[in-house]
C-alpha cells in the first residue's frame, strides 16, 4: 500500500520550500516597484498555506518510504514545484492562462528554456527573476535540494535520490545521501558565485549577470533578452558562457573530486568527459569551417559563433548568440543530432548523455562482431570495467522509451495541426531540455502561438526528459498499482 500521509506531509514540505523562495523575487519588486508584487504575494500566501495545512494535518506512517514511493513522490514533487511556480505567471497580466504559465514553469524547472514570451523584455525584473531562479532551482534537482535540508527523510532519502536519477549513475559521494546532496550544492552554488563574478567583470549589470549564471550552471537557458546572448553583443561576455556551460556540462562527481579530493587526473581518466570534449571539438571544427566558406563570417567570428552554439545546444543550454536557422543545412543538421548527445551523466544537461551514446557504439560494435564470430563471448567495456547486462538491458530499454515518449508527442502536436520540422525539433528539443528548435520554434522565435494541446504535451515530454524517462513513465504501468 502507498503511504499516503508521508508523501502528501513530503509534497507539504516541498511546496513550502518553494513557496520561501518566491521571498527572493518579492524583495526585488517591493524595492522596485514593479508589476511583480501582487502576483508574487499572492502565490507565496497561497503556497505557504497549503503546504503548512499538510504538513499540519498529515501524519506520517511508521516505516520509510520505499522505492516505489520514492518514485512517486519525485513526480509529484516536481509537479507541485511546477505549480507552485507557475503561480506569479497565471496572477500576472504577462501569461494569457494557466496552460502558458504551467508551460514557462515547466522549462524552467526542467532547465528546458523554451518559452511562450514573444517580449522577454516586457516582463518586470522580479518575474524575470523567478524565471532565472527556477532554472537553478531544477538544474541540480529540487528533491536532491530537498535532500540535502531535509534530514528528515533518513534512509528513504536514498529511495529519492535514486528515483530522480533513475538513468544515470548516481554514484554516491560520501557514504549518507544527505552529505552527498549538500556537497553537490555546494559546489554547484560556488561556480555560480564564479560565474557571476566574471560577468560582472565583461561588464554586465549586476541583475543581467545573476539571471544569466543562474540559466548557465542550470544549463536552462532562459535570459533577460529576447535576443538571448546576442544582445549584449560581447564576445568576451560569450566565451566565459562557454567555460561555466562546458563546466555544466560535465559530471559534477567529477568535479567533486578535482576540488574536494585535490585529483588532478579526474577528467583525463574518464573516457565519457575525454569523448564529450572531443565531440564538442569535431562539431565545432565542421560548424566552423562551414560558416567561414558559406556564410560572410571572419574566420574569428566562425569560431566563436560555431563554439558557442555547438555547446549551448550540446549541453542543453539553449542559448543563442545568433539566429542559427539562417545558417547552411549543414550545420543546422550538425546542432540537431547534438540535441540528442547531450551532456555527461551527472550533470545538469540534459540529452541522452555521452556515456550511453558511447556504450551504444559499443553494444552494436558487440553485435557485429558476434555475427562473423559465433563462437566468441564478448563484453562491453568501460574506463577498463565490464559494463554488466543488466545496465545495458537499462540504457537499450531507455532508448526505446525515448522513442515512444517522441513519436506519441510529434504525433500529438502534427494532430493539432504543427508542421512536421517544428514538431520534430520542439519535441526534441522539450524531451532532451534544450529550448530552441528549428521551423516555427527556432532561435529567433517562440512557443506561444502553438495550440494549447500541443504545450501540454511538450510539458510532459520536458518531465519525461529530466527524470530519465524511467520515473516519468513507470507510474503509468499497471504493476507500478499492484499492491
Amino acid at each position: 500500500m502507498i503511504n499516503w500521509p508521508t508523501i502528501l506531509k513530503l509534497l507539504g514540505y516541498t511546496i513550502l520550500g518553494i513557496s520561501m523562495c518566491l521571498i527572493f523575487p518579492l524583495i526585488i519588486a517591493i524595492s522596485s516597484g514593479d508589476e511583480g508584487t501582487a502576483p508574487l504575494l499572492m502565490s507565496f500566501l497561497t503556497g505557504i498555506i497549503v503546504g503548512g495545512m499538510a504538513i499540519l494535518t498529515m501524519r506520517p506512517g511508521p516505516h520509510e518510504i520505499t522505492r516505489k514511493e520514492g518514485v512517486l513522490l519525485v513526480g509529484l514533487a516536481w509537479l507541485a514545484a511546477v505549480v507552485v511556480g507557475a503561480l506569479p505567471y497565471w496572477f500576472s497580466p504577462y501569461f494569457s492562462g494557466f496552460t502558458d504559465a504551467f508551460f514557462e514553469s515547466m522549462s524552467g524547472y526542467t532547465t528546458t528554456g523554451a518559452t511562450i514570451l514573444s517580449d522577454i523584455e516586457g516582463l518586470p525584473q522580479s518575474l524575470l527573476f523567478w524565471r532565472a531562479l527556477t532554472h537553478w532551482l531544477g538544474g541540480m534537482g529540487i528533491i536532491v535540494l530537498g535532500i540535502a535540508i531535509l534530514p528528515l527523510l533518513g534512509a528513504g532519502g536514498t529511495a529519492l535520490y535514486r528515483a530522480e536519477f533513475s538513468g544515470a549513475r548516481s554514484e554516491k559521494l560520501t557514504p549518507r545521501i544527505a552529505e552527498t546532496a549538500t556537497a553537490l550544492w555546494k559546489i554547484y552554488a560556488g561556480f555560480t558565485l564564479l560565474e557571476y563574478i566574471a560577468l560582472r567583470f565583461a561588464g554586465m549589470t549586476p541583475f543581467d549577470s545573476i539571471c544569466h549564471s543562474f540559466a548557465t550552471m542550470a544549463t536552462g537557458g532562459f535570459s533577460t533578452r529576447t535576443a538571448s546572448i546576442e544582445a549584449f553583443a560581447s564576445p568576451l561576455i560569450e566565451y566565459i558562457i562557454i567555460i561555466f556551460m562546458l563546466i555544466a556540462g560535465m559530471n559534477f562527481t567529477l568535479h567533486y573530486r578535482f576540488l574536494v579530493k585535490r585529483d588532478t587526473k579526474v577528467f583525463f581518466g574518464d573516457s565519457e568527459s575525454i569523448s564529450y570534449v572531443v565531440i564538442v571539438l569535431i562539431a565545432t571544427a565542421g560548424v566552423g569551417v562551414s560558416l567561414f566558406f558559406n556564410m560572410d563570417y571572419s574566420g574569428n567570428d566562425s569560431f566563436r559563433l560555431a563554439l558557442f552554439q555547438v555547446v549551448s545546444i550540446m549541453t542543453t543550454t539553449g542559448f543563442a548568440s545568433t539566429d542559427f536557422e539562417i545558417w547552411t543545412p549543414f550545420t543546422q543538421f550538425v546542432l540537431l543530432a547534438l540535441m540528442f548527445v547531450g551532456g555527461c551523466t551527472g550533470s545538469t544537461a540534459g540529452g541522452m548523455k555521452v556515456s550511453r551514446i558511447m556504450l551504444l557504439r559499443q553494444v552494436i560494435a558487440r553485435e557485429f562482431r558476434r555475427l562473423t564470430e559465433r563462437r566468441g563471448v564478448f563484453s562491453v567495456w568501460k574506463d577498463g570495467r565490464a559494463v554488466p547486462e543488466s545496465t545495458i538491458s537499462s540504457l537499450l530499454n531507455l532508448v526505446y522509451l525515448a522513442f515512444i515518449v517522441n513519436f506519441s508527442a510529434c504525433l500529438v502536436l502534427t494532430a493539432t495541426g504543427v508542421d512536421i520540422l517544428t514538431a520534430v525539433s520542439a519535441v526534441s528539443a522539450s524531451m532532451f531540455n534544450i529550448g530552441p528548435g528549428f521551423g516555427d520554434v527556432g532561435a529567433s522565435e517562440h512557443y506561444g502561438h502553438l495550440p494549447s494541446l500541443s504545450k501540454w504535451a511538450l510539458s510532459f515530454c520536458m518531465l519525461a526528459g529530466r527524470l530519465e524517462f524511467y520515473t516519468a513513465l513507470v507510474v503509468f504501468s499497471r504493476s507500478f498499482w499492484r499492491k
